[in-house]
C-alpha cells in the first residue's frame, strides 16, 4: 500500500471517528477523544540490570493499518538518559529477562513467525534466535550461572476418537473430522479450544541454544497458564525449579488447590513442598537458598479470600504467614537481594502499594500509583528491583497513562523517567478526576468513588452522568488512569465509578458482603453513589445512565431491573441467566464452589434469586448488550437470552455481536474502539433533552 493511501486512510478513520462527538458544537481538538486512541502506548513489565543503572521495558503500541496491538522492547538509563528502542518493528517483544552478569538478555519474539526465545549481546547487539517451539514459550528464567533456560510451553497431546471412518476417496474432499471433548475444561476464554488438547510443562535448555528437555510429567499443567501464571524460581545451587502447580487427579474440580514443587534437573524427579487444601503460588527462594516465600491462603470456598505471604523452610516445614494482621491480598512477591526480606505489592482502598516486609514482621510501604495505565482496574502493573537498592515500577495516576518510574529504597521518593504518551497528552485536557466517599442506604456503610469531570467542567453547568461499574464481581477500581473513561467525560459526561460491597482492597470482610449474595445489596452502594453526586448540584437528572462490564454487566442489568431512574443502559458481556452460566462458561467448575453453594439443580431458587431474569419483568430502560462472539467467560448465549427477554417485553433493546472477539473485546483496537462508540452513541441518542455543557 502507497504512504499516500495511508495518509488517506488515516485522515479517513480520523474524520468517521470524531463525527460521533460533532454533535456538541465543540472544538474537540483539544480534549482526548477517539482520533487520540491509536497513538495510544503504555509500558509493562520493566527489568533492572543486575548493577541497578539500565532498566529494559516493554513499550506496547497501536498500529491502524493491521489493527494489532505491538510491543517492543525499550533501554534506559536509571537516570532517565539514554531512553531508546532495543527491538522494533510490528512484532511482539516480550518478557526481557538480563543474564546475572548483565552482559546479555533473553526474551520471547515472534519476528521470525512463532514465539521463540531470543538472546542478545547487550555490548554488541548481536541477536540470535534460540528455539524452534512450535507453542509459545512463558516464564522464561535464567539459570543463577548463566547457563541454563528454563520455561513452559504447551505439550499437545492425542485427540479422543471413538468412531473409526472407512477411508477417504483420493481426491475426495470430506469435512473437517469430528471434535471428542471429555474434559471439564475444554475452552478458555482467550486461548479457545486448544486449552484441552494438551499440557504445559516445564523444559530446561542450555543458554547457548540446544534442543529442550522436558522435566515435569503427567496429564497436568505446570503451571495452569491463566491460574496463577507461569513463575519459575531457579535455586541459587542451579540444580532444581521451584514452581506451583495442581497435580491432583481432579483438578479441573479443585482448581485453586496448588502447591509447590521442586523439579530436579538432573534426574528430573520432583518433590511437594506444601500440603494444604487451598493454593500455594508464586514461590520465591532466598538468595542463600534456605527459605521460601510463596502466597495462598487456607480455602474455605468463600467468594473473595485474603491471599497471604508465607514463608517456609526449604524442605517445606516451619510454614508461617507474615501477613496474617494485614487483610490485604499480597502477589508479585520477590526477595531482597540481602536476604532480610520480601517485596510485594497489594491494593489498598483502590491504589496499587509496593511494600518490604521483613522477616520480623516489620513493613515499610515505598510507593503507591502503581498499574497498568490503561484501565482502573486493580492487580496490574509490575516492578523490578536490582542489588544495590535501586528499583523500577509502572506508575500511573488518574491523568497519568503508565510510564516507568524509579527510586531506591532508602529514599523511595518515585521519580519519572519516561513520557511514553507526552507527544498526544502535552496539549490535550484530561477529565479531572474526584475521589468521593458516601454511605450506602443499605447499612451506612462507608463506599469510595471516583468522579470524573468533562474537560472545561464548570459547576454552574448541568451534566448528564454514567454510572460505570466494576466487574470482577471481585476486583477493584481506583485513583488509576482509564483510557475508556476518560473518552466518556471527553463526550461530555460526568463519570461515576465506586467500590461496591463485595470490592478488593477494603479487606475481607467487605468482600465477602457478596458472597454467596451476588448481584444483591450492592445496588443500594451503587444507587447511593447516583445520589451523592446528584447532591453536588452540577447533575442532570433527566439524563442518568448505567453501564459496566461482565460483573459490572452483571450489576447494569440488576441496577435497570430494580430502578426506573436510569435513561439508557448499556451492558456488556454479562452474565444473566446463572443456571445456563455453569453449564457453559469456561469457569464453571469455579463458580459453582465459590459463587454458590453447589450445584443449580439442588439450589434452583438460589440460582433464579440471583438470575438477571428474576427482575427483568420490570425493566423498562433502552437497552444496548454488547458482546464478543467468541466469548467463552461470560457466552454469548447469556446476551442473547437477555436480549429476546427485553425484546419479548417490548422493550427497546439491540443486540452488538463482535465477531471473533473474546472476553472484554480488548484484542483489536477497532473493536475496542468501536465498544466504546457504541456505548458513547447509544447514550446520545437517548438523552431526553441536550443537556448545557
Amino acid at each position: 500500500m502507497s504512504k499516500k493511501l495511508i495518509r488517506l486512510c488515516f485522515i479517513f478513520l480520523a474524520f468517521s471517528l470524531s463525527f460521533s462527538f460533532s454533535q456538541t458544537g465543540k472544538d474537540l481538538s483539544k480534549f482526548f477523544t477517539a482520533q487520540d486512541y491509536f497513538n495510544f502506548e503504555y509500558v509493562s513489565d520493566p527489568q533492572i540490570s543486575p548493577d541497578g543503572k539500565r532498566i529494559i521495558y516493554v513499550r506496547n503500541f497501536m498500529d491502524i493499518m493491521t489493527d494489532n496491538v505491538y510491543s517492543n522492547l525499550w533501554i534506559v538509563n536509571f537516570d532517565g538518559t539514554g531512553n531508546r528502542p532495543l527491538t522494533s518493528g510490528l512484532y511482539h517483544d516480550s518478557s526481557p529477562r538480563w543474564s546475572q552478569d548483565g552482559s546479555q538478555i533473553i526474551y520471547v519474539s515472534d519476528r521470525d513467525g512463532k514465539p521463540q526465545i531470543y538472546k542478545r549481546w547487550m555490548d554488541t547487539g548481536q541477536t540470535v534466535v534460540l528455539t524452534n517451539l512450535l507453542f509459545p514459550p512463558m516464564g522464561i528464567s535464567w539459570s543463577p550461572d548463566g547457563k541454563w533456560i528454563a520455561f513452559s510451553a504447551p505439550v499437545p497431546s492425542l485427540p479422543r476418537t471413538i468412531a473409526q471412518l472407512p477411508p477417504c476417496p483420493p481426491g475426495a474432499k470430506w469435512a473437517p473430522p469430528a471434535t471428542v471433548i471429555d474434559k471439564v475444561i475444554y475452552r478458555f476464554d482467550g486461548m479457545g479450544y486448544q486449552v484441552s488438547q494438551g499440557y504445559m510443562h516445564l523444559f530446561v535448555m542450555p543458554a547457548e541454544g540446544g534442543t529442550p528437555r522436558q522435566v515435569s510429567q503427567g496429564n497436568f499443567h505446570h503451571p495452569f497458564p491463566v491460574f496463577g501464571g507461569a513463575s519459575l524460581e531457579w535455586t541459587p545451587d542451579n540444580k532444581a525449579i521451584l514452581l506451583s502447580a495442581n497435580r491432583r487427579d481432579d483438578w479441573e474440580y479443585e482448581i485453586l488447590d496448588t502447591e509447590i514443587y521442586e523439579f530436579s534437573i538432573s534426574d528430573l524427579s520432583l518433590r511437594q513442598l506444601t500440603n494444604r487444601k487451598g493454593p500455594d503460588d508464586s514461590p520465591s527462594i532466598s538468595p542463600a537458598g534456605n527459605l521460601i516465600a510463596y502466597v495462598g491462603f487456607d480455602d474455605r470456598y468463600q467468594g473473595y479470600q485474603v491471599t497471604e505471604l508465607y514463608v517456609m523452610n526449604r524442605d517445606g516445614s516451619n510454614s508461617r504467614s507474615l501477613t496474617k494482621n494485614l487483610d490485604r491480598s499480597i502477589y508479585n512477591i520477590m526477595w531482597g537481594k540481602d536476604g532480610r526480606g520480601i517485596f510485594f505489592m497489594y491494593d489498598d482502598k483502590g491504589n496499587t502499594k509496593l511494600a518490604y516486609l521483613t522477616l520480623d514482621g516489620k513493613m515499610k510501604i515505598l510507593n503507591g500509583d502503581i498499574g497498568d495505565g490503561r484501565i482502573a482496574y486493580g492487580g496490574g502493573g509490575s516492578y523490578t528491583v536490582a542489588a544495590n537498592g535501586n528499583y523500577a515500577f509502572t506508575y500511573t495516576r488518574p491523568d497519568h497513562p503508565s510510564d516507568i518510574a524509579v527510586s531506591n529504597i532508602a529514599n523511595p521518593k518515585p521519580r519519572l523517567i519516561t513520557a511514553v504518551n507526552e507527544d498526544i497528552l502535552a496539549h490535550k485536557k484530561l477529565g479531572q478526576v474526584e475521589e468521593i466517599w458516601y454511605e450506602s442506604s443499605k447499612d451506612g456503610r462507608k463506599i469510595q468513588g471516583w468522579i470524573i469531570k468533562p474537560p472545561d467542567f464548570n459547576p454552574s453547568q448541568k451534566y448528564p452522568l454514567i454510572l460505570e461499574i466494576h466487574g470482577g464481581p471481585f476486583a477493584n477500581y481506583g485513583d488509576r488512569f482509564s483510557l475508556e473513561k476518560q473518552l466518556l467525560a471527553s463526550a461530555g459526561y460526568v463519570v461515576l465509578y465506586a467500590n461496591p460491597r463485595g470490592s478488593t482492597s477494603y479487606g475481607e470482610e467487605f468482600g465477602n458482603l457478596i458472597h454467596h449474595a451476588y448481584p444483591g445489596d450492592d445496588f443500594y452502594d451503587l444507587d447511593s453513589g447516583v445520589d451523592a453526586v446528584i447532591k453536588k448540584g452540577y447533575i442532570d437528572e433527566e439524563n442518568i445512565f448505567v453501564t459496566g462490564g461482565s460483573g459490572g454487566g452483571v450489576l447494569t442489568c440488576w441496577m435497570i431491573g430494580r430502578s426506573p431512574r436510569f435513561r439508557a443502559a448499556a451492558t456488556l458481556y454479562p452474565v444473566i441467566n446463572w443456571y445456563s452460566w455453569v453449564l457453559t462458561a469456561d469457569m464453571a467448575s469455579y463458580g459453582v464452589k465459590y459463587w454458590f453453594p453447589g450445584l443449580p439443580w439442588d439450589y434452583v431458587e438460589h440460582y433464579e434469586k440471583r438470575s438477571l431474569l428474576s427482575v427483568v419483568k420490570n425493566v423498562k430502560t433502552p437497552t444496548i448488550i454488547i458482546t464478543g462472539e467468541q466469548d467463552y467467560r461470560t457466552p454469548m448465549s447469556e446476551s442473547e437470552q437477555y436480549y429476546m427477554a427485553l425484546k419479548l417485553r417490548g422493550v427497546e433493546a439491540v443486540l452488538v455481536r463482535f465477531p471473533e472477539a473474546s472476553h472484554g473485546i480488548f484484542a483489536r483496537p477497532s473493536q475496542h474502539l468501536s465498544k466504546m462508540l457504541h456505548i458513547i452513541a447509544w447514550f446520545d441518542q437517548h438523552k431526553k433533552k441536550e443537556a448545557n455543557q
